[in-house]
């Protein structure tokens, strides 16, 4: 399952690669435009993950008791409250995106350049949220090779269509980034209309139905905003973070703001496969705990923590190996090149402990049902220690811009400590189903 969910968001974030590459071969200013509007698509896609994660945690371990009926009704929650949360961020960057990239940076060419794209792109935000919904649901049953199909077609038409629209090939008019943008809005309509074909007629374990996302009942609003929000608070904190620490960076100017997208998207592609285990292991770790074999539970903890490291030992490394192959693919200045390497070399660090220290938290701690902690812990490192130190050091002490991005990562291996001690005393295993009687009967 850790491979097939670490191909599969290899894929997904492909699709920003794509934009991210073919705009730097097309111009720095339309790159560093794009990379600002994604922080909103960034901040989306935690929303949506938080979501979907709340909802993996409560809905694996029904699927351990093999509590379908139940599965849906959690489904049906996380449907509405992504769909809802998509359509405030859509509007806001629709009809305000000057406002929206103006919190982001105060470069004028890169907020011209990011309206393009932004007013575009924004209109994906739906079919992207209910995307992710679906493909959260099926992966709490174990249902996991439709989100690798869908992404790696979902990726070959990003990828075609950007050729076509961002320089004007075979026709088709040059239209840059907006081109870029009206790639990934395509290939996201393609991505959810395959998503719900699967879903009506290849799935055979929830078989879904359009009647059960109007199935609502209050008692699991109730579980999802005791369980889930946390994880949607947590994640939508990290995605407003990850945002101030763009717009940190983007007031060090043009190159730093170039060089950082450069960094963080090729971080993320080798980030998926963390992304990957902790997904794994928050299904792995709420399904034992439905079946109720606590011991075994216990066991997949500690053997789970030791592939953690092997994975971020290897995803560092391979990040090493491959930084300048990839920073040669992207046409940029010197300054920018240069500020990429450097930054590429602290994430090479990072990487271990995210690998660590994330799929411990939110995959083991988070699906063993104590996900308030793991919002707690998030808020106390990211809002509390490394924004007002990176914001000290930029603008105060004005320390080099690669010293500011090293701070803006370093509670990645801060928290590898909590971590440590957290999961090894195996005081995080909730049982948050409901036994048969408890449960509301379908109307």
């Amino acid at each position: 399952m850790t491979l097939i969910l670490a191909l599969q968001n290899v894929i997904t974030f492909g699709v920003n690669l794509a934009d991210n590459i073919m705009l730097g071969a097309y111009s720095e200013t339309a790159l560093s435009g794009a990379a600002m509007s994604n922080q909103v698509q960034f901040l989306l896609q935690m929303i949506t993950n938080g979501i979907a994660a709340g909802m993996i945690v409560i809905a694996s371990q029904y699927w351990g008791k093999r509590d379908t009926a139940s599965v849906k009704k959690i489904f049906a929650v996380a449907f509405w409250l992504s769909l809802a949360l998509s359509a405030v961020l859509t509007l806001c960057s629709f009809f305000a995106p000057r406002g929206v990239l103006g919190l982001l940076t105060n470069e004028k060419q890169v907020i011209d350049e990011g309206v393009k794209y932004l007013k575009i792109i924004c209109l994906s935000y739906g079919f992207f949220a209910v995307t992710n919904v679906l493909l959260g649901v099926m992966r709490s049953v174990e249902t996991v090779s439709i989100a690798f199909r869908v992404s790696l077609i979902a990726l070959f038409v990003n990828v075609g269509l950007n050729y076509c629209l961002i320089f004007g090939k075979f026709g088709f008019p040059e239209l840059g980034s907006a081109g870029a943008a009206l790639a990934t809005l395509i290939s996201r309509a393609v991505e959810l209309i395959i998503v719900l074909l699967y879903v009506k007629f290849r799935d055979k374990k929830l078989r879904l139905a359009l009647r059960d996302i109007f199935a609502v009942k209050r008692v699991f609003i109730g579980d999802f905003i005791k369980t889930g929000l946390p994880t949607v608070l947590s994640s939508t904190s990290w995605g407003v973070a990850m945002a101030i620490q763009g717009a940190i960076i983007g007031r060090l100017g043009a190159s730093a703001i170039a060089a950082s997208s450069i960094a963080t998207t090729i971080f993320q592609v080798v980030l998926v496969v963390a992304a990957g285990s902790a997904n794994s292991a928050c299904v792995l770790t709420a399904k034992t705990i439905g079946t109720g074999d606590i011991e075994r539970v216990k066991r997949y903890a500690k053997t789970l923590q030791v592939l953690f490291v092997i994975i971020g030992v290897l995803t560092g490394l391979t990040l090493f190996a491959a930084k300048d192959t990839t920073i040669g693919f992207y046409r940029v200045s010197e300054e920018t090149a240069r500020l990429a390497n450097q930054f590429i070399l602290v994430l090479c660090v990072t990487i271990v402990g995210t690998s660590y220290q994330m799929p411990s938290l939110t995959g083991i701690v988070s699906g063993g049902g104590e996900t308030k902690f793991v919002l707690f812990n998030d808020l106390i490192f990211m809002w509390g220690i490394v924004l007002p130190l990176s914001a000290l050091f930029a603008f105060v002490v004005k320390l080099p811009v690669v010293a500011v991005f090293a701070c803006l990562k370093s509670d990645q291996v801060l928290k590898c400590a909590v971590a440590v001690v957290k999961v090894n005393r195996f005081r995080w295993i909730r049982h948050l189903t409901r036994s048969s009687d408890e449960t509301p009967v379908s109307s």
